[in-house]
């Protein structure tokens, strides 16, 4: 059975959370709501941080964070130790991040795409295996590169 995924924003991104939250549940997806849960001016980064930490601890494989362009939250999640947190704004990118880059955190903009297109991407992230072989050198090579600069 799949871990059920994590999933948070900020208060720019709250009425698609909620749209990406029930396509992923309708569709047999179990999904733990991080936050926020109002249209009151919050910081991203508070949020970035409760799902990959998450992720991070292995309670989810897959986090899902939504701001009002997506780069500050992928800027926060990718300060995450053990975050491979992409930006996807066309499915065919998440596709490829999930088969190449093992990425664990999807971000994307409620400004910059609409509720439709955040659910056809976040399908495709979370049912897309990694592909493994040729990539999990690249992988381990990030992974070695955030050791090396974090000490």
């Amino acid at each position: 059975m799949k871990k059920p995924i994590a999933i948070a924003c900020d208060h720019a991104a709250l009425d698609m959370k909620a749209e990406v939250i029930k396509h992923l549940s309708d569709n047999g997806f179990e999904c733990i709501d991080y936050g926020t849960y109002t249209k009151d001016s919050c910081n991203y980064p508070d949020y970035a941080e409760k799902v990959c930490t998450a992720v991070y601890e292995g309670k989810h494989d897959l986090g899902i964070l939504i701001c009002g362009t997506g780069i500050g939250m992928s800027m926060a999640a990718n300060k995450c130790k053990g975050i491979r947190a992409a930006l996807c704004s066309d499915t065919f990118s998440a596709r490829f991040t999930r088969l190449h880059n093992d990425a664990n955190i999807l971000c994307m903009g409620a400004r910059t795409i609409g509720a439709g297109l955040a659910c056809d991407i976040a399908d495709i992230f979370v049912n897309t295996p990694f592909e493994g072989g040729r990539h999990k050198t690249r992988v381990d090579m990030i992974t070695a590169l955030e050791e090396k600069l974090s000490k």
